[in-house]
């Protein structure tokens, strides 16, 4: 079956300025770390992207050891991108990232030129493109000079195979020496990919100022915490749930009653609002015009479907915010 896009696509999808670049994102982009591996359903996130795109996320966040199997998601990407999407490349912002492990030996992981650029060449490859609009160093590396990081998102803009240069979990002072750094190449930093919820705050100790001067957009990763910012935990650590399990980025130990409670009192609030949980942190990030976009994962159609519906309210009244901040500070 082919795909034509809605032809609606752009009505109601908000876009947002990416610091003082001329990128402009949608107010939520698409993340591919879950869901779209070898082992999970092909026709399911391929419905998930069409949606995604009928419903105006221009945006595609991949990373070269996104799967399950590593390098998969971007793969399954490319063959969709290839099969059915070819035609609207020029309507998407195609975002790929190295730093974690890829492959062995000691080429294969961190902020080497070597591997950033290897990298990038074999992410190309998998997703049969000739460039990406945006490559990250998805970490810092605190045994390789950052000049020498910076200078292979440099080199990646200046090959063709990159057009705009970023960074990912970087603190605030080594993002500002970046920035510094890459400026003097000619080649800005446009955007920060920070892990940052309700729940996860560090980026408010600094990075978030410094995006601010530098004119840095930034993109913030994990919005429902693993899924903690949701209905799912409201009664505790629910059967199948990612904490439940043994391996993943949740764990048991962070799902404390003192959490739980937390999360029960912010649905009460969600509710008042006329929102769902997941719906009021997704929008309580794009209340800071600092944030040119949120980075929503999804494992159906209809997950996604509630999470775009976040955007039919965004504002915050004065009492909403101090009564959720009160409920954070515990």
């Amino acid at each position: 079956m082919s795909y034509t896009a809605n032809s609606a696509r752009y009505s109601s999808m908000q876009y947002r300025r990416c610091g003082i670049s001329g990128l402009k994102l949608p107010a939520l982009s698409l993340g591919l770390w879950h869901n779209f591996g070898d082992v999970d359903i092909y026709d399911n996130f391929r419905k998930i992207i069409f949606k995604a795109f009928d419903e105006g996320i221009t945006h595609f966040d991949l990373a070269n050891n996104y799967g399950p199997p590593l390098g998969s998601a971007e793969k399954n990407f490319g063959i969709i991108l290839g099969k059915d999407m070819r035609n609207y490349r020029d309507e998407m912002i195609i975002s790929t990232k190295a730093g974690y492990y890829m492959w062995q030996g000691p080429y294969g992981e961190w902020g080497s030129r070597k591997y950033l650029l290897s990298s990038l060449d074999q992410s190309l490859k998998r997703m049969n493109l000739e460039y990406v609009d945006i490559f990250y160093s998805h970490r810092p590396d605190p045994e390789t000079p950052l000049e020498e990081t910076m200078g292979a998102l440099d080199h990646a803009v200046r090959l063709g195979k990159a057009i705009y240069a970023g960074v990912s979990n970087y603190n605030a002072e080594m993002t500002a020496k970046a920035y510094d750094i890459l400026k003097s190449m000619g080649t800005p930093c446009v955007i920060h990919q920070p892990k940052y919820s309700m729940l996860e705050r560090w980026v408010e100790g600094g990075l978030m100022d410094v995006l601010g001067e530098k004119g840095i957009g930034c993109i913030a990763f994990s919005p429902l915490a693993q899924g903690l910012l949701t209905n799912r935990y409201l009664e505790g650590i629910p059967e199948g749930s990612r904490a439940s399990k043994p391996h993943g980025f949740l764990k048991n130990s962070q799902v404390t009653p003192e959490v739980i409670e937390k999360i029960r009192k912010l649905n009460s609030i969600a509710s008042e609002r006329g929102q769902s949980l997941a719906q009021m942190a997704i929008a309580w990030l794009l209340k800071d015009e600092r944030v040119t976009s949120v980075l929503i994962g999804a494992s159906s159609v209809s997950q996604l479907s509630d999470n775009l519906a976040a955007l039919k309210n965004t504002g915050f009244e004065k009492r909403e915010l101090q009564k959720i901040e009160e409920v954070l500070k515990g």
